[in-house]
């Protein structure tokens, strides 16, 4: 985007609060909306726009901010590298867009400020202001909202012809003024004169910081233009500061996130009742039933229906497959038309095939399940490679791991395991073999054989009818 003339825009990022009131070692703009760090979403608002650049301006969290934005926040590639600049001690909000200043350099357009806490800020709310300030020809134009509760919002004071004169901070705030509800969201659009009177802002007598608040003074003392603008509903500019607001800003962004997919034609049992991270891509047709949680990089394919209480993080399901209710899956993939549950789970590395079924209480560990094969009961696969068609009975365990080392078990296609099989890996059986049920299988078996390890059974007669005696004699002496 660039402003009126063709000229370009530019923005600043603010990350350096440290976020105090959320009561979290963690900074505040990395708290997770919907699986993305907070700052993801006004720097994603700021990308959209095509910016000329952007500056991301933090302090001692700078390393893990600029981690977590190596990418374009919602995972896809940012169209324009990120740039970063280092606010050595937290001297406020007017310190910390001189610092982005020195990183960009000149500027031959507008700068555009914001918080990154501001995880609802909508692109077209920036446009928006960024329009209302090159029409109005000024060379500071402020956001503001209408707040319900101002709060420690630092009010807008305007004249009798309603043009804003001052920001009034709540400490600042005189009796007369008590009943202004109009706020200072933190969203500003400055031009290149006005950012020359930076310095000209003095530290605050209470805190010692130096707030761009007092910039607006400042350019109306100098004969610049500037406007306030009421840019948006109080739920979008607010920000975050608390875990309850964090938590409002998540439920504002997946009822957005979920009406947009119904719209698309995904249906949802109770819309209210699932949780859909940013990333989550559903296709349609699919069903979502109450409870489910749907996490990181998952694809729900078409036509899938998802029971409740399923939690999917970072998996792929393909099309028509069912996941059954209370079922785990987690960095795994489902082939199409496949069943999984109730009561299943599916650890990182798990494949399994088109048309498979995995079952009640069955685990699927790093193993590739082949299509149309059956594990339905009771079950622990890890590490293993099981062939197309196979039956695995009710509590059959790969017994993987040696102490040592994570071994491999190999199942041919065709292959049935008979009920509460342990197979010592590493261990073959071949195509189309016969487990017999009990059976612990410590070598490998040949194609088309079938193999039985396990004790004779031997019947004592007559053992139990001797033992209640004796149990009897014994309890007649006491």
């Amino acid at each position: 985007m660039k402003t009126k003339g063709g000229r370009p825009l530019y923005f600043a990022v603010l990350a350096g609060g440290a976020g105090k009131r959320m009561k979290s070692a963690l900074p505040k703009v990395l708290h997770p909306v919907l699986g993305a760090p907070m700052i993801s979403y006004p720097v994603s608002s700021a990308l959209s726009l095509k910016p000329a650049r952007v500056v991301i301006v933090a302090g001692k969290y700078l390393n893990e901010i600029k981690g977590a934005l190596e990418t374009h926040p919602l995972g896809k590639k940012a169209a324009l590298p990120l740039e970063f600049a280092f606010q050595e001690k937290p001297m406020g909000t007017a310190h910390a867009v001189s610092c982005a200043i020195n990183e960009l350099g000149r500027i031959n357009g507008s700068l555009v400020v914001l918080n990154g806490d501001f995880p609802l800020v909508r692109p077209e709310t920036i446009k928006r202001l960024v329009s209302l300030h090159a029409r109005q020809a000024n060379a500071l134009s402020i956001g503001t909202f209408l707040a319900c509760e101002p709060g420690a919002y630092g009010r807008i004071k305007r004249d009798p012809e309603g043009r804003p004169v001052r920001i009034i901070e709540n400490s600042e705030l005189r009796e007369e003024d008590a009943g202004i509800n109009e706020v200072n969201s933190g969203l500003y659009v400055i031009e290149p004169a006005a950012l020359k009177l930076l310095p000209m802002i003095k530290p605050n007598s209470k805190s010692g910081e130096y707030y761009i608040t007092d910039l607006l003074e400042i350019v109306l003392k100098k004969g610049l233009m500037a406007g306030a603008y009421v840019a948006g509903p109080e739920e979008e500019l607010a920000g975050v500061n608390t875990p309850l607001e964090l938590g409002r800003a998540e439920t504002v962004l997946r009822a957005a996130l979920v009406k947009g997919f119904a719209s698309d034609g995904v249906r949802f049992i109770d819309p209210s009742a699932v949780f859909i991270d940013a990333r989550v891509r559903i296709a349609p047709g699919a069903v979502i039933y109450p409870n489910v949680y749907l996490e990181g990089r998952t694809s729900i394919g078409k036509g899938c229906v998802i029971y409740p209480n399923a939690r999917i993080v970072d998996s792929a399901i393909g099309d028509g497959a069912v996941i059954k209710d209370s079922s785990v899956v987690e960095a795994s993939r489902v082939g199409a038309g496949a069943r999984v549950g109730p009561f299943a789970h599916l650890r990182p590395g798990a494949v399994i095939g088109r048309g498979a079924a995995i079952g009640n209480f069955v685990e699927i560990k790093n193993s590739l399940i082949g299509q149309g094969t059956k594990a339905m009961h009771l079950s622990y696969i890890g590490d293993a490679e099981v062939g197309k068609g196979v039956n695995v009975g009710a509590g059959t365990i790969t017994c993987n791991y040696d102490g040592v080392n994570k071994n491999k078990t190999v199942i041919g296609n065709g292959v049935f395991v008979g009920s509460d099989s342990q197979l010592l890996a590493p261990v073959k059986v071949g195509k189309g073999s016969y487990i017999a049920a009990g059976s612990t299988v410590t070598k490998d078996v040949p194609p088309g054989s079938l193999a039985i390890n396990r004790m004779e059974q031997k019947n004592v007669e007559g053992w139990a009818t001797r033992r209640e005696k004796k149990l009897a004699k014994k309890k007649e002496g006491k």
